[in-house]
């Protein structure tokens, strides 16, 4: 947007899925099944403001659950020079019987490992 500065970008992206093998195989759910999960990112750069912004949510299992998470970078009030990092993230898993609490631990890994990035 030339009026504001803001660089907006939208983008789907792959990720393996991270639900062990074992547990896709004894599942009835066949959307459960799929060797990659889908996330659609939407990020907001504003670079006068020194700000950044990403929303992330899942595309693959809406049926079941949803994931999403979002991301703030800006300029630190304490040193220009720092960056503040802010994250934060929304599991819920519905209409998988049993297997509700098992995929919300392996969603939970799944931020993890993103947050370790």
């Amino acid at each position: 947007d030339l009026s504001t500065g803001i660089i907006y970008r939208r983008r789907i992206a792959t990720c393996q899925n991270v639900i062990p093998e074992i547990l896709r195989k004894v599942t009835t759910v066949s959307a459960l099944k799929v060797p990659d999960i889908y996330l659609e990112e939407e990020s907001w750069l504003n670079m006068k403001k020194r700000y950044m912004a990403m929303k992330t949510h899942c595309l693959t299992w809406t049926q079941y659950a949803s994931l999403s998470e979002e991301s703030v970078f800006s300029e630190s009030a304490e040193n220009p020079g720092w960056t503040d990092f802010t994250q934060k993230g929304r599991i819920s898993v519905t209409g998988a019987g049993l297997l509700n609490c098992v995929l919300e631990a392996f969603a939970q890994s799944f931020f993890k490992q993103g947050v370790k990035k």
